[in-house]
């Protein structure tokens, strides 16, 4: 058997697309809940971004050591662990600033400039085939992109910026997901970027709030509701992305960035119920153009699969016959 065929057996690319369309549909929550708690409560979005891997440490830790016992921060690769969580802290900073002031379907919007990044990245450095057809299906999802929101940056100044900065270093994150391989379990991993998230954003936080910024501004949940919403904030930030690393381990990198426009239906049904941001005609458009992209890609894997089953099936035969 081919080393391309012996890669592909031990990994299931339909599962890992399903997986990773399932956390792309959740992990918006977490944006609404920033939107809420800036706007609503009053918290600064660096302490928010703090929160959300405080309290994502705070719920995947218990479950580590569980599963773990002593054994359960020995990381082989601590170090870029460590790093991959400082990252994703650096993204969901710059995320939930953008958010603070802009719609979320806006911010969005922007930010998925992403999947071309990440499919750069991957095709680049991990030898993943980028064929024709995907390209196209990623590019066929990013139109649908901008046609949900066409950022102004005449409106938004330089804050439109942020989400294209967020879209680099979430790209960067996710690559790590694939370039660290196996080595630690997801749980593991996530756990680790909980650390390294959390050290990060203390220092970014104190470092905003001593040079007086209003988005690194020093509090407490003001309430209960408050509390219970960040609580929420670091369970899913925790979960979810365990879901994305086991995605990741189950198919290329290039095949699930499509499917990371899911984001964009999710934070649009919750920027209306919460924030009564109603899509209009051309933003239900982008809609369906980018569910479509989505559908086309399952589809097209499906064909693949049967084609790679069909070969290794035919070599098989071959084999067994010498």
């Amino acid at each position: 058997m081919s080393k391309q065929f012996a890669i592909s057996a031990h990994q299931n690319p339909l599962q890992g697309m399903i997986i990773m369309a399932t956390a792309m549909i959740i992990l918006p929550t977490m944006d609404a809940i920033a939107k809420y708690m800036a706007n609503f409560e009053n918290m600064s979005p660096g302490q928010v971004t703090f929160y959300r891997f405080f309290f994502q440490l705070v719920c995947t830790l218990p479950l580590l050591f569980t599963m773990l016992g002593s054994k359960a921060l020995s990381a082989k690769r601590p170090w870029l662990n460590l790093l991959r969580g400082m990252l994703h802290g650096a993204a969901s900073l710059l995320f939930f600033v953008a958010v603070k002031y802009m719609p979320l379907a806006d911010v969005f919007a922007i930010y998925f400039v992403e999947p071309f990044m990440l499919a750069a990245l991957s095709a680049i450095f991990l030898g993943d085939r980028v064929d024709w057809r995907r390209w196209l299906a990623i590019a066929v999802g990013f139109g649908g992109a901008m046609i949900v929101i066409q950022p102004s940056f005449e409106i938004f100044g330089w804050k439109a910026l942020l989400p294209v900065a967020c879209a680099f270093l979430y790209a960067v994150y996710l690559f790590m997901n694939r370039a660290i391989g196996e080595a630690d379990s997801p749980l593991t991993m996530q756990t680790m970027a909980g650390i390294g998230g959390t050290v990060f954003m203390a220092a970014a936080l104190w470092t905003g709030s001593a040079i007086g910024s209003a988005d690194f501004a020093l509090s407490l949940p003001s309430s209960w509701l408050g509390l219970l919403l960040l609580l929420i904030l670091g369970s899913i930030s925790g979960y979810a992305h365990i879901l994305v690393v086991r995605a990741f381990r189950l198919a290329p990198l290039s095949l699930l960035a499509p499917f990371q426009y899911f984001e964009i239906i999710s934070a649009t049904v919750l920027g209306y119920a919460v924030f009564g941001d109603f899509p209009n005609a051309a933003k239900w458009l982008g809609i369906l153009i980018i569910v479509g992209s989505g559908l086309f890609i399952i589809w097209r894997e499906r064909v693949q699969s049967r084609s790679l089953k069909s070969a290794m099936s035919a070599e098989g035969s071959v084999n067994s016959s010498l």
